[in-house]
């Protein structure tokens, strides 16, 4: 379990944000801002007057360009979809910026990999956003199955977010719930009950699809995942079987606020060290192979 020192023992790590949509704006720019691990320098998006929007309630510059924008920060933080990240972090890599980078890495899996090889070869520090893996209790739960001898697992990751609303982005609604939500399920059944080793799949990504996973525990999950079904608020649980009592995790008991603070404290850890945690971009291309074969059955 991460301990975040008070008071933060470096300077703050100066951040640029590209993107300014909603999550740009309600997730990065605050928690970029907020410090004391961080600052938030600037802001660059293709739309300047969103860009204005974004930085404005923070004190941040608006950037002209994404070189002026490189030029003025240690680390990039990305909030644009796959297509646009693959090509920007790329550029960002090849100038030593830390990259904070959104899942998935990329559209497609060969994008995903042009991305970690340059983040490699750059020798810089990456981080991708798993959100719930930064909450304590999510924590406390992946260590516990890491104790247990599983058999099975059931879980499933469902939204509303598809129907309609500010997060029903063109990019979702075309590669649907396999692209978006499946790296988060997918990170936390490889996690906890063990290195994914094969995965098929079955149904519409942009309706229902389920997932056959097979782990080199010996153990088998399911997962369920869609973006289009009408539930009030998102759901993810996991449930693990074995030869000892069931062990469950419910994101309805979850408080999102507290994975923030944990966030930014291990990015900014990773950039004053120079050493990239667990969840870098070979996680997240990990996680982009697995979607990329269960596509593929």
């Amino acid at each position: 379990m991460t301990s975040i020192p008070d008071p933060w023992p470096h300077t703050p790590v100066k951040v640029g944000l590209v993107g300014a949509g909603p999550w740009a704006r309600t997730v990065h720019a605050d928690l970029l801002a907020a410090g004391p691990e961080t600052e938030l320098t600037a802001v660059w998006a293709r739309r300047a007057e969103a860009a204005r929007e974004t930085a404005a309630p923070h004190g941040a510059d608006v950037a002209e360009s994404f070189e002026e924008l490189l030029d003025g920060c240690e680390a990039v933080a990305f909030a644009v979809p796959p297509s646009v990240q693959a090509e920007l972090a790329l550029r960002a890599a090849k100038a030593g910026k830390a990259l904070l980078l959104e899942k998935p890495l990329g559209p497609d899996l060969a994008a995903a990999r042009r991305l970690a090889d340059a983040i490699d070869e750059a020798g810089v520090v990456s981080q991708v956003v798993l959100t719930s893996r930064y909450h304590p209790a999510v924590r406390r739960f992946v260590g516990e199955a890491q104790r247990l001898e599983i058999v099975g697992a059931r879980s499933c990751g469902l939204s509303s977010a598809f129907l309609g609303g500010a997060f029903a982005t063109p990019w979702r609604l075309e590669h649907g719930a396999l692209l978006d939500i499946g790296p988060h399920l997918l990170d936390l059944l490889d996690a906890a009950v063990g290195p994914i080793v094969g995965i098929r799949g079955t149904g519409d990504p942009r309706r229902w699809i389920e997932l056959t996973c097979e782990h080199e525990t010996g153990a088998v999950s399911q997962a369920s995942l869609s973006g289009s079904v009408d539930v009030s608020q998102g759901i993810t649980r996991i449930e693990l079987y074995g030869p000892h009592a069931r062990l469950v995790h419910d994101s309805a008991d979850l408080d999102y606020a507290e994975c923030w603070p944990v966030l930014r404290y291990e990015f900014a850890e990773a950039v004053r060290t120079g050493v990239s945690g667990e969840l870098n971009a070979r996680r997240g291309l990990h996680l982009q192979s697995l979607i990329a074969q269960a596509l593929e059955t």
